[in-house]
């Protein structure tokens, strides 16, 4: 799914929750990727030129989400930003809410990819 402004924002969750549900996650797995799919979005509107893809897949397990846009590679591990600091606390948030992330320069793009394991079904 592409987006491009704030507007797309809640379209963006949207699609994301729908297909990790689909994929086979809880709904607090569900919820995770729905908030830390918004903090990367944010980013990308706040910070880069030209907008930007999510797509979701399940594979081996586990449900993957990318966000792909035209910005710089974050670092990860990352720390939280301490309480009194103004920002920076999204990419940290993010890293919490999925069992892996991991960004990845590509030409003329980044692309940070989330995982998150799904629970056997009882």
């Amino acid at each position: 799914m592409d987006y491009h402004k704030p507007q797309d924002l809640p379209s963006v969750r949207g699609y994301v929750r729908d297909q990790a549900q689909s994929a086979g996650l809880d709904e607090s797995a569900v919820e995770g990727m729905a908030i830390a799919v918004s903090e990367l979005v944010t980013n990308t509107l706040q910070h880069t030129t030209g907008g930007g893809q999510v797509r979701v897949w399940a594979e081996n397990g586990s449900v993957f989400c990318e966000v792909a846009d035209g910005g710089t590679p974050p670092a990860f591990p990352r720390a939280m930003p301490a309480a009194d600091a103004e920002r920076g606390r999204g990419l940290a948030i993010v890293e919490m809410l999925c069992d892996e992330v991991t960004a990845i320069a590509e030409p003329g793009r980044t692309v940070v990819r989330m995982r998150f394991a799904t629970k056997p079904r009882v």
